[in-house]
């Protein structure tokens, strides 16, 4: 549709999108299926947008800027901590293909089924699991992961998320400033070694 091609576009012009896979499951997974019926004339703008239990969908260019971060590769599994209206999940879904997975993780049973209905509009099978469970405590049961990404702001990398990255791999999350929150990458070396990078300031509601 011409409002998503515009998203796109617009994300492509100031650079929150760049990879041509990740581009393409932005174009393949339109954010209307994801918004609540009463915001969908705003669906496209590059605005949060509530959901439930006082959570938002993120911005469009806000996901971008993850996404390309985490940079989702095919086959790899991936750990969400924070479903959400499963945008995120299934953009993640679509980039690691049918040989990949993605777990996303919600506290809120209002939520996860927002996520399930939501994931249950495609045609095309996403690869998505979605669990009601505490976030902070990652999701031990499929761990190891390639990667991980916290969609809410937290006051640091939850260490059962450190652990269950594995060695080689990457997390992409919002850690809590003074007016915000700082978009870190994190690139586990080892199990005892982490570097890191800050994107930028960003703004998300707090991880529960």
């Amino acid at each position: 549709m011409k409002e998503n091609e515009r998203l796109v576009e617009h994300l492509i012009s100031v650079g929150a999108l760049k990879t041509p896979r990740i581009i393409e499951a932005f174009k393949k997974i339109p954010r209307h299926l994801f918004v609540r019926e009463e915001y969908l004339s705003h669906a496209y703008d590059d605005i949060p947008l509530p959901t439930y239990c006082g959570q938002t969908i993120s911005q469009p260019y806000t996901v971008a800027v993850m996404t390309e971060a985490l940079d989702p590769k095919p086959g790899e599994k991936i750990l969400e901590i924070g479903a959400g209206s499963a945008w995120q999940a299934a953009l993640l879904a679509y980039c690691v293909g049918k040989k990949g997975k993605v777990i996303t993780v919600e506290l809120e049973k209002t939520l996860v089924d927002f996520a399930k209905k939501n994931l249950k509009k495609f045609i095309f099978k996403l690869n998505v699991e979605v669990i009601c469970a505490d976030g902070k405590k990652g999701y031990e049961k499929e761990a190891p992961y390639d990667k991980c990404i916290i969609t809410a702001g937290c006051n640091e990398i939850p260490r059962p998320v450190l652990n269950q990255t594995k060695v080689g791999g990457k997390i992409v999350a919002p850690v809590n400033d003074f007016f915000g929150q700082r978009m870190m990458v994190i690139d586990k070396i080892s199990e005892k070694e982490f570097k890191k990078k800050d994107l930028g300031s960003f703004v998300f509601v707090p991880l529960r």
